[in-house]
């Protein structure tokens, strides 16, 4: 039996007219608008870098708990990330707060087994600690 690998194409496209608020495009037509004012509903760039972190951890905990013959014990994963901006220059995200929730009947230790080996697994979370290098715009 040979085993096809499916590759998923990865990147967006944001595009804003002269007074207007970004309109962001994926590579597969996956559709989003951006917002910057304070009080306005929806997401932000950070909101965005944010979301992209939850998925990925809540992604990976099923993922692991799939390799572990336990997704069947879990009910819902919830992934908070709250980003804390730098307080000095430049702007930047200087620390996620990320609580990670489980709810099913798994004992506490194979809940935090599968939340550390989803650290391991989410691609998100590798590239923020390891710090990827970003080209020139």
């Amino acid at each position: 039996m040979n085993a096809t690998i499916r590759t998923r194409v990865f990147g967006a496209t944001a595009s804003a007219g002269r007074d207007g608020l970004p309109e962001v495009t994926s590579e597969t037509g996956g559709r989003l608008s951006v917002v910057t004012r304070p009080s306005a509903e929806g997401f932000s760039p950070v909101d965005l870098l944010a979301a992209s972190l939850a998925s990925c951890i809540a992604i990976s905990v099923q993922s692991a708990a799939r390799a572990e013959g336990l997704l069947a014990a879990i009910d819902r994963v919830t992934v908070r990330v709250i980003p804390e901006k730098a307080e000095d220059a430049p702007s930047r995200i200087a620390r996620f707060v990320t609580t990670v929730t489980i709810d099913g009947p798994l004992d506490a230790d194979s809940k935090a087994r599968l939340i550390a080996a989803a650290e391991t697994i989410c691609t998100v979370s590798n590239t923020l600690r390891s710090g990827a290098t970003m080209d020139e715009p």
